[in-house]
């Protein structure tokens, strides 16, 4: 992590695996409805995945528990210091405005799967929402699918490598704790 990225002041999230440690809650229902976890694509649209692996998505919401996912450590003290924040996830809606209000999390717009017409997530609908340019925003994420989504909307990437399974790629800024991502952004902890 060796670049500076001053000026951005909307951070645009994914929420799976960058916010949340929720791998083993993702995970849970496939298993639960016999799916071999290995065939699991983590980071994929929610009924883009339940199709390719032949379960219904309705199923899937319905045994998605809500209620045990944490964020990883830090990220509720990166949040307080950023001065704008945003989520954009391939996520089901049901289930990430419930665990959004469970932690008390107000974004300034969640955008989940609905809102991309069951396509992947697009931060570009995001930054228009917020009237907001690409020069201004950053996008925080954690597999290849979010690279490929920051580099659509013309946005700087930084990868969360505080999940474990985030792997870089070449030019991405690499935070390695959520607390490195307000030194990336130039900006000061609380």
């Amino acid at each position: 992590m060796t670049e500076v990225l001053t000026g951005r002041d909307l951070v645009v999230f994914d929420l799976d695996g960058t916010l949340l440690d929720s791998d083993a809650a993702l995970l849970a229902p496939f298993a639960e409805m016999g799916v071999d976890l290995s065939d699991v694509r983590m980071g994929s649209v929610v009924g883009a995945e339940c199709e390719r692996l032949g379960v219904s998505v309705d199923e899937y919401v319905a045994r998605y528990d809500t209620e045990v996912v944490q964020p990883f450590a830090g990220v509720e003290d990166v949040l307080a210091c950023v001065p704008r924040w945003a989520v954009c996830s391939n996520k089901h809606p049901i289930s990430g405005r419930a665990e959004l209000a469970r932690l008390g999390w107000q974004p300034e717009v969640a955008m989940f799967t609905d809102a991309f017409a069951g396509a992947p997530k697009e931060v570009g609908p995001v930054l228009d929402r917020l009237g907001v340019d690409a020069d201004r925003a950053v996008f925080v994420g954690d597999t290849s699918h979010d690279r490929a989504t920051a580099s659509r909307a013309g946005v700087p990437f930084v990868l969360a490598g505080w999940n474990p399974r985030a792997q870089p790629g070449p030019g991405d800024i690499v935070a390695r704790r959520p607390e490195e991502l307000l030194v990336v952004l130039g900006l000061d902890a609380v």
